[in-house]
């Protein structure tokens, strides 16, 4: 049997792809043949708000580098032309710009699926997942119900203030008179 000399180029292709994948906090696949330049140039300036990069990617590379960081089971999002956009922050603002531009029927642009720590997620899940609250969202809900008891209880006291003192006021008023 021969062995085949694999090609430099291939085998760094393939580093980079796993240093990618390696340091993002997640990524989601997508079908974007038919975009022109000047759509995926929009799409990169959105996601780069978002904390996300888009690649066009060669599948049997992705697949190479997938599993050697122990990613599996995204053989079938891995099939024709693929861009992957690679989470570097949080993952809900970048599924909301994927979905959002996939929405627009004029634009060639699907999504496959996705992969979030540690969860596959298929393109419907993805969709759900993009409508989910972000982190910061959620703290800002978590603040305002942590602030309610309190501003009901100033409400509350500053009415029992008042009403005390337009009382003596009403009593002062009356012994004046």
């Amino acid at each position: 049997m021969e062995d085949k000399k694999i090609q430099q180029s291939k085998l760094d292709a393939v580093a980079g792809l796993k240093d990618q994948f390696g340091k993002s906090n997640g990524f989601f696949f997508a079908d974007y043949r038919g975009l022109t330049v000047q759509k995926i140039t929009e799409l990169r300036r959105e996601l780069a708000k978002s904390g996300g990069e888009i690649h066009i990617i060669k599948n049997n590379f992705a697949k190479i580098a997938l599993r050697q960081i122990d990613v599996e089971g995204l053989d079938e999002v891995l099939k024709g032309p693929t861009a992957v956009a690679l989470i570097n922050d949080e993952a809900g603002p970048v599924a909301k710009v994927l979905v959002n531009f996939a929405k627009d029927k004029e634009i060639p642009f699907e999504i496959k699926g996705g992969y979030i720590e540690g969860g596959l997620y298929d393109k419907g899940q993805v969709e759900a997942f993009s409508k989910l609250p972000t982190r910061l969202e959620l703290i800002q809900i978590l603040m305002g119900t942590m602030k309610a008891p309190v501003q009901n209880f100033v409400l509350v006291a500053n009415g029992v203030a008042s009403k005390l003192v337009r009382t003596l006021a009403a009593v002062a008023e009356i012994k004046e008179s």
